[in-house]
């Protein structure tokens, strides 16, 4: 290849990685909006490290009812949940009340998806969380209108809910999505930073943050 030549592709591949260089970072950090009646008191998840764990409970009140063309519909919903953050749990969501159904995370394991059923006039009906390696923890009964949450980025993983609950069970609910920065400590360490972590800067990665995206009252 002449010498010229040879310049000139070095040239071309100079100005292409300066490029590539140049090319602002993507948020790691999304939010999938809430859905739900909204009434009620805000909430937001939080502690350190990896979720490892949660709890989900499900209330039934034992009874039927007739909605629109007179369908019948178990009155079940979702009454409160709590996340563990590394080795800690968070404060419980809503309340304890029926039944609960309890998920504990391997190493490396991380929540990838939030899916369910909420019903527009009062709680959540249905709640589905599914990790990485495709194990699903399940709460409530599928009625009403479906949901589905997923992160905006690959690798990003569940790290934030946040909603609305009253007296009787969750009204609203949404997820934030980002990165975890474990160091190689795997779901056993709350050696990470605070809740969204590695997103210094990223702006969205603050408590308060999460709590202004929740759905109003109406």
């Amino acid at each position: 290849m002449p010498h010229f030549c040879r310049m000139f592709l070095i040239l071309v591949v100079t100005v292409f990685l300066a490029g590539c260089l140049a090319m602002p970072i993507k948020d790691p950090y999304s939010y999938s909006s809430a859905v739900g009646q909204g009434g009620g008191t805000p909430f937001a998840s939080y502690g350190e490290g990896r979720i490892t764990g949660v709890r989900v409970w499900e209330t039934n009140n034992n009874y039927y009812y007739y909605y629109y063309y007179y369908n019948y519909n178990s009155n079940n919903y979702i009454s409160g949940f709590q996340l563990r953050y590394g080795s800690n749990w968070s404060p419980v969501f809503g309340g304890e009340g029926g039944l609960k159904q309890e998920m504990e995370l391997f190493n490396d394991e991380a929540i990838v998806e939030v899916s369910g059923k909420y019903n527009p006039a009062d709680y959540i009906c249905y709640l589905v969380l599914t990790t990485n390696m495709g194990r699903t923890l399940s709460a409530g009964l599928p009625n009403q209108v479906s949901f589905n949450f997923y992160p905006a980025n690959m690798g990003n993983e569940l790290r934030i809910l946040s909603g609305r609950f009253n007296g009787a069970g969750i009204t609203s609910i949404g997820a934030h999505w980002g990165l975890v920065d474990m160091e190689g400590a795997g779901n056993t360490s709350i050696g990470a930073n605070w809740g969204l972590v590695d997103m210094e800067g990223a702006g969205n990665s603050t408590l308060e943050t999460a709590l202004e995206t929740v759905t109003p009252i109406f």
